[in-house]
């Protein structure tokens, strides 16, 4: 059985994808892993057999990785970035089983618009996304079998769709935004016949199917910090020791006392999720983690070992390896992880999955097919009630930062260059983006005063040295980007410093109270379906964000926009919420100010062949005299 699993975790492959770039590892150690690649190499060249050649790969490539990604990460130098609370899906809910609950009771099948009159789009719209933070934390799989149309025919799901049929089928999305959920429901394509119309079209009414999703009977959590190194922490029979804590790297051991389900033995679960906070108290990101201790290891080199040794991959072979895996996997009892993090790790947490006494847990679906178009002509709201409540766990750190002041927004200012395109170098300025950004709206029309930028060569004791003058097109402003590109090939020397006061802009947002019950002109609740006139309320200078009797924000499900008429210059927006708004956040835009970025910067030297190239560019032009 094939399961999805989360991002959010140390997924059970060997590694974890490694991500940014390293400095140069020890040399003596990287020759060593050089070698040994190398030797791996010839011998996977000299295998045969297909399959054994696709399992030699598979293996091998998994433990090169292993060391590879420890050998890297010892010399990557610690950036501090920080992400979001993995675990904050989990936190909203009293129990696992009422997270597996809402992920499928709040399941609904959306259909797309297509530019295509033979195809129809639908999409799995989940409560949890597929995608971290808030992707669903549990082994699951969803096995769609078939699609009811509303003529009462039922068409089967096909892996692979087939071009020559003459009949309807429901096959994978090929190209989809939303990766492997969506379905193409694919009508038959007939030489010299006209497209069928909308109205003679059989319209998808449910899609059917199966969920199965592995719930853990519980999940413990753990605290760590140095003062816990090698020390053991338990709850009920699940163990946790914290085997070391450095800089950025937190290493892990857990142990469950308790057996798991026989049918879960052979199952790839993903039983530990580490997350580390540094002293602010932020998340931070992970680099890389390795999750196989010294006896996985050995156990998967003497696999591999046994993998090479023969000629071709036979069913019987096959079949052994199948059984000694079942017997390593009885007998593990402990599972393991060493986290790389993007920053210097103050404490750990550590939540623990015990999928023991649990079981596969089948659900039979057939989900109501609905149509929300991003724009709609009529006045009509289309309900969208779904019997579960979501909460946004990320909205109340997104909308800290409405009242963010000037100087705080200085300070995140970032500066970036990019100067191998030698005709278009660049310095960047960016910041992270906050609420703030969401109230800007369209970029402001780019001031035709120049911005006043001096170039400078470079002089003593790493000092700028005098000013390079320049025509004034040989470098600009990207107001909408907050960018300014300059061409070396228009500058008499090469420039080593710049300085200047480039316009970056900032809103100044309002925030207010709306009781759900009191609403103003303009704005209308309707079930979980917030209605906003868009002449009151216009997109560019609102948002609002609604909360339940908790006091926690709701989730938004999706938001389309009407036209009373294809005619009618009255719009309005519809913002549909995962529950029932009792209070709504108003947040208004009340000014778009300028800021002035002073900045000074060193500039950064081009490679030696965009050098090279400009030598050769400048010495082809030539002078403006010999003209």
């Amino acid at each position: 059985m094939e399961f999805r699993f989360p991002l959010t975790g140390l997924a059970l492959a060997l590694t974890l994808l490694l991500s940014g770039c390293f400095d140069k590892t020890d040399d003596q150690q990287e020759a060593a892993l050089k070698a040994k690649t190398d030797q791996f190499e010839k011998k996977l060249d000299a295998i045969q057999d297909p399959k054994l050649k696709e399992a030699v790969t598979n293996l091998g490539g998994s433990l090169l990785m292993i060391e590879r990604t420890a050998l890297e990460m010892k010399t990557r130098p610690v950036e501090t970035e920080y992400g979001e609370d993995g675990l904050a899906l989990l936190k909203d809910y009293p129990n696992a089983q009422a997270v597996t609950d809402t992920y499928i009771n709040g399941l609904f099948i959306q259909r797309k618009p297509s530019d295509s009159d033979f195809l129809t789009t639908l999409e799995p719209v989940f409560p949890f996304s597929f995608r971290a933070p808030d992707e669903f934390p549990f082994p699951h799989n969803v096995d769609w079998q078939s699609v009811t149309l509303d003529n009462q025919h039922v068409v089967p799901f096909a892996k692979d769709r087939d071009e020559e049929s003459t009949d309807i089928q429901l096959a994978p999305a090929v190209d989809s935004e939303t990766a492997s959920n969506d379905l193409e429901l694919i009508y038959p394509y007939k030489d010299d016949a006209l497209p069928p119309s909308e109205k003679d079209k059989p319209k998808p009414v449910t899609l059917n199917g199966e969920i199965q999703v592995v719930t853990p009977r519980k999940i413990s959590s753990f605290e760590l910090s140095k003062k816990d190194v090698g020390a053991k922490k338990t709850d009920d029979n699940i163990s946790v020791t914290l085997l070391s804590l450095e800089k950025n790297i937190a290493e892990v051991e857990i142990q469950n006392s308790a057996d798991l389900p026989d049918e879960l033995v052979d199952e790839q679960l993903t039983p530990l999720i580490v997350q580390a906070q540094d002293n602010t108290g932020h998340y931070l990101t992970q680099a890389a983690g390795i999750t196989q201790n010294a006896a996985q290891v050995a156990f998967y080199e003497k696999r591999l070992a046994a993998l090479m040794d023969q000629k071709q991959l036979s069913p019987e072979f096959q079949a052994q390896l199948i059984a000694d895996l079942h017997v390593f996997n009885q007998q593990r009892k402990t599972h393991y992880a060493k986290v790389f993090f993007n920053g210097v790790v103050d404490k750990v947490e550590v939540s623990v999955f015990d999928y023991s006494q649990t079981k596969i847990s089948k659900t039979e679906l057939s989900v109501p097919v609905r149509q929300f178009d991003e724009h709609t002509f009529g006045p009509q709201v289309q309900p969208l009630l779904l019997p579960v409540v979501v909460h946004d766990t990320q909205a109340a750190d997104f909308l800290s930062t409405y009242d963010m002041d000037e100087e705080h927004f200085k300070k995140s200012v970032v500066v970036r260059q990019d100067v191998e395109n030698i005709e278009d170098a660049r310095i960047e300025f960016s910041h992270p983006q906050t609420f703030n950004d969401e109230l800007l709206g369209s970029a402001p029309a780019a001031d035709e005063t120049p911005v006043p930028i001096t170039f400078y060569a470079q002089g003593a004791d790493d000092k700028p040295g005098g000013r390079i003058d320049l025509p004034l097109d040989s470098y600009a402003f990207d107001v909408a980007q907050s960018y300014i590109s300059y061409d070396l090939t228009q500058f008499p020397q090469l420039p080593a410093y710049a300085s200047g006061s480039v316009p970056l802009y900032f809103a100044t947002i309002e925030k207010s109270f709306l009781d759900a019950a009191q609403l103003p002109k303009g704005l209308s609740l309707k079930g979980n379906a917030l209605v906003v006139d868009m002449a009151t309320f216009a997109n560019d200078k609102w948002r609002f964000y609604a909360k339940d009797n908790t006091g926690k924000y709701l989730k938004e499900i999706l938001a389309v926009s009407h036209q009373a008429s294809q005619y009618s210059d009255a719009m309005f927006d519809v913002h549909y919420f995962y529950g029932e708004p009792t209070l709504f956040e108003a947040y208004q835009r009340t000014d778009l100010k300028q800021v002035k970025y002073d900045f000074k910067v060193k500039l950064d030297k081009p490679s030696a062949a965009s050098l090279e190239h400009l030598e050769q560019k400048s010495s082809a032009d030539p002078d403006d005299d010999d003209e």
